[in-house]
Formats: structure tokens, C-alpha cells, sequence
């Protein structure tokens, strides 16, 4: 069995797309996940399978449609992608430290891809850095740094030129999931 963690895409945000996380566990569960757990609203869940993540995704972006309503895009990695995608952060310890410094805000975020894009569209991208809010692609994650609020990046808003769906989360959220995955992965299954 893999453990997984699954990124919903555009849930509970701003009062649209409401799904409550039991809600949702329990749906997770009757399509046949195990060890189903949710970490805060904006749908980050974690689970074990024996399945492909294409064959998951399907099933769970088919799912939510038919038990809440309306249409999520899901991303899925396995807890040792997520591991990965923190420890490969292309920012250094101290550029990180001068953006937290400068921005009252969250500062280094993580938007997360089906595939990795396309090099002609990660160029269109780097019109928009500046000394302000910077980018780095590494395979299916694109890495952001804001010394401003993301709430206000020109960057940010054009990450939808990738032409593929996304979700992003902060770098809380996905240290969180690191250490999430690895209690799952300490604790014994059933």
C-alpha cells in the first residue's frame, strides 16, 4: 500500500465549493481508501492505496462530483513526493529568511501540477518576476517566493497561463503534510 496525499483544488475558499472534511472522508472511504485523514479545510487528505495515482485521481475528483455537486481537479502525491518537494526547494535558507523579513504574509509557496509545464510556458511566466515575487520550475512543482502578499502578485494570477489545472499550497501546509506522512507511515496499517 502507498500512502498518498491528495491537494483539492479550489475548495472552501471564499464560501464556494463547501465540503465539509467527515464529508469528505466518508466519501473517500466508501470508494475504498484507507487510513482516510484530512488536514485543515482547504482539502489536504492523506490515505493509503494499492491503486495507480491516474486510477485515484478518476475516482476522486469522480466522487466528489456525484456526492457534492461540482467539479474539483485533485492533485496526488505520494507522501515520498511530498518529502521530496521539501527537500528540494530551490531557495536557500537566507533568501527564504529576507522574504518572511520583508512580507507579513506567508512567503514561499508550492503550486502543484498533473504534469510538469511546458519550458515555452514557463518563459511567458518569467516576464512577470521582479524584485518582488520570483518563481522556480522542478518538474511538476513550481516554486514561489513572495516578499509581498501573494493576495497581490501579478505572478501569481498568471500561473493559469501553464494551461494546465493547479493547486497551491504554503510552505506550513506542506511541512505539515511531510510530518503527517511520516506518522502514517510509522503507524502500522490494519
Amino acid at each position: 500500500m502507498t500512502i498518498y496525499i491528495a491537494l483539492l483544488r479550489g475548495i472552501n475558499v471564499g464560501g464556494h465549493n463547501k465540503i465539509k472534511m467527515a464529508d469528505l472522508r466518508k466519501m473517500l472511504e466508501r470508494i475504498g481508501l484507507a487510513r482516510v485523514q484530512t488536514y485543515i479545510q482547504s482539502g489536504n487528505v492523506l490515505f493509503e492505496s494499492a491503486e495507480s495515482k491516474e486510477t485515484l485521481r478518476v475516482q476522486m475528483e469522480q466522487g466528489i462530483l456525484e456526492t457534492f455537486g461540482f467539479p474539483i481537479s485533485v492533485m496526488l502525491r505520494t507522501s515520498e513526493e511530498i518529502e521530496g518537494i521539501v527537500r528540494n526547494c530551490p531557495f536557500s535558507d537566507e533568501t527564504i529568511r529576507q522574504s518572511e523579513e520583508a512580507s507579513e504574509f506567508e512567503s514561499l509557496y508550492v503550486a502543484m501540477l498533473p504534469e510538469a509545464p511546458a519550458a515555452e510556458d514557463v518563459e511567458k511566466l518569467r516576464l512577470y518576476v521582479n524584485e518582488k515575487e520570483t518563481f522556480e520550475v522542478i518538474g511538476e512543482e513550481v516554486y514561489l517566493l513572495f516578499k509581498e502578499s501573494v493576495r497581490n502578485s501579478k505572478l501569481a494570477v498568471q500561473l493559469s497561463k501553464l494551461g494546465v489545472p493547479m493547486t497551491m499550497r504554503n510552505w506550513k501546509t506542506m511541512n505539515k503534510l511531510v510530518q503527517l506522512s511520516q506518522s502514517m507511515k510509522s503507524e502500522p496499517s490494519q
